[in-house]
């Protein structure tokens, strides 16, 4: 079992069956990143969904969270909630918290999802990452940002004026207290020297127009990961925004086929 000195994360749990734990992304919550996923994971999986500090529900804790920091409560979360193995999905930072998981805590995970994930080592990412902060105190500004970089420019062309600009005014809120810690880890995080020591069925899902964690990442995570399967959405970086019936069918054939295979 894993143990932290840290004070658990709060989270979300839905469902029954062999455990699945999800990893949100940088600035983001599990109910953010997963929400509308939720209830067709937990048709066939007891989801664990933890909360980052600073995010959703689990309060802010001062300093600088690392990625050692980060994967260790995750799997700490599972053992909160009875499970010595199970499964992992990641979104954006998540994915590099997750396969600092993996790395960390051999013979723990089943199986890799990694969902638009950051790989590291992206010097443009950082940069963005920094402009990220510089602006999350003047939401409006944060806001054309997100809406020129997360969301695939597809999905953004096709809406109507009035729902652009209702977008815009949701979008236009304070950011979460873990908000700046976050996103500088996203811009320095780097898993790239530990793929190839993952040895569990892993599925990336690249998100073909994403201008935030670009596809040349999601393919080094595919590439560097032996085995590793890619499948690709025509979507910017919040697939579970722009294309939840296509990601949802991608991760449920994903968890139905690690199924079949252990029968």
């Amino acid at each position: 079992m894993a143990s932290t000195p840290f004070p658990p994360l709060a989270r979300i749990v839905r469902g029954t069956g062999p455990g699945l734990l999800l990893a949100h992304g940088a600035g983001g919550s599990a109910r953010d990143n997963w929400g509308p996923l939720l209830a067709g994971l937990a048709a066939h999986r007891t989801v664990v969904a933890p909360d980052y500090p600073g995010s959703g529900d689990t309060p802010y804790e001062p300093g600088e969270p690392t990625l050692d920091d980060l994967a260790d409560r995750l799997v700490a979360t599972a053992d909160e909630e009875g499970f010595d193995t199970f499964d992992l999905a990641g979104y954006s930072l998540g994915a590099a918290v997750a396969v600092r998981a993996a790395t960390r805590h051999p013979g723990r995970v089943r199986s890799l999802l990694l969902l638009a994930g950051v790989a590291g080592g992206s010097a443009r990412l950082r940069l963005l990452a920094d402009l990220a902060i510089d602006l999350a105190d003047r939401p409006a500004d944060l806001t054309r940002l997100m809406l020129t970089v997360v969301l695939g420019g597809t999905w953004i062309d096709a809406l109507s004026p009035d729902d652009l600009a209702f977008l815009r005014e949701s979008l236009d809120s304070p950011v979460p207290a873990g908000f700046r810690q976050q996103f500088r880890l996203a811009g320095r995080a780097d898993v790239r020297a530990e793929l190839a020591a993952i040895a569990v069925p892993t599925l990336v899902v690249s998100t073909t127009e994403d201008q935030l964690v670009p596809p040349g990442q999601h393919r080094l995570l595919s590439d560097g990961i032996p085995g590793a399967r890619l499948a690709e959405i025509a979507s910017g970086h919040l697939p579970v925004v722009e294309r939840l019936p296509e990601l949802r069918s991608v991760v449920l054939d994903f968890l139905k086929e690690l199924d079949a295979t252990a029968v």
